[in-house]
């Protein structure tokens, strides 16, 4: 009921006003986003990438309703992906972004053709782009436009969330050699229609998902903090004879900093998601959302700095 309450609050205006001007430190935030600016971004790249991990940075914003937030959004993308290929660090980092960020809601074409612009900016840059996933409404959009994109750039990665009952099947459907499929849990509340309710049903159709990607000819993008989860991702992978490289692990900026270093110095490839900018507010209550101790944490920084 908990995680219902925080989601809930993730789209609630007056609870964002509340918390955004709340005495909470700047730090406290940081734990979980870059900063706001795109050298905030820049700069926690690099110090990432000098440790060894690689980099899916997150430009701000969704449910966009107007066209000029849109294309700033895009321009966003476009300057931050030109700002890592003059920093050196397109080879350790690539873009996520959000449809709904680019223009979704207004018109799927007009998302398509803003995507487009920032897969052509990041070919440019050396790097490449993901689709993030979001609500179950906007889940056959997203894949839809994931196709049309990829006839371009066949590089460009999808998302898949695995607490929808429809994903084992779009695995199977997506799990084709040079396909990138990131599979998360998924952080959005959706109704027992369409989504499993309990962790352990949660749980339970990851591990059937990861089994399709990596028993496939794609590229499986292991996004889970969950130690049993990665354990079982180590038994995937050999028991597939899948070598270093054909996968890799990703997590959350601010989530386990210590098992993506662990990850990273026994081989493994680990991408850290990094979001930034001024529209921290949803992600943030997403992030407390799924797990207990991201609340613990932030309650006490809020007590410590009220």
């Amino acid at each position: 009921m908990f995680r219902s309450v925080l989601l809930t609050a993730s789209r609630n205006r007056r609870v964002r006003r509340l918390v955004e001007t709340a005495p909470v430190s700047r730090d406290v935030v940081r734990r979980f986003v870059a900063g706001t600016s795109v050298d905030d971004a820049v700069g926690v790249t690099a110090r990432l990438a000098s440790s060894g991990l690689h980099v899916s940075l997150d430009h701000l914003g969704e449910d966009t309703t107007e066209v000029g937030h849109a294309d700033a959004t895009t321009k966003a993308y476009v300057t931050l992906l030109g700002r890592l290929a003059d920093n050196g660090l397109a080879t350790n980092a690539e873009v996520s972004v959000k449809l709904s960020a680019v223009g979704q809601a207004l018109d799927e074409s007009m998302a398509h053709d803003n995507a487009h612009t920032i897969c052509t900016a990041a070919s440019v840059a050396g790097t490449t782009v993901t689709l993030d996933m979001e609500d179950h409404t906007t889940t056959d959009s997203t894949l839809s436009i994931l196709r049309e994109l990829r006839a371009d750039f066949p590089w460009v990665g999808g998302v898949l969330q695995a607490y929808l009952h429809r994903t084992e099947s779009d695995c199977r459907d997506l799990a084709y050699e040079g396909s990138r499929i990131r599979l998360c849990k998924g952080a959005y509340k959706e109704p027992s229609t369409v989504a499993f309710q309990s962790r352990s049903d949660v749980n339970k159709s990851y591990v059937r998902c990861l089994r399709v990607l990596m028993e496939g000819r794609g590229f499986p993008m292991v996004a889970t903090h969950d130690p049993r989860l990665i354990r079982v991702a180590d038994k995937l992978v050999l028991d597939n004879d899948r070598a270093k490289g054909s996968y890799e692990f990703q997590m959350l900026y601010g989530i386990r900093p210590h098992e993506q270093l662990r990850l990273a110095e026994r081989g493994d490839a680990v991408r850290v998601y990094v979001p930034y900018g001024d529209e921290w507010y949803g992600y943030l209550m997403r992030r407390l959302a799924e797990r207990p101790a991201n609340v613990s944490f932030f309650l006490r920084a809020v007590a410590t700095k009220g």
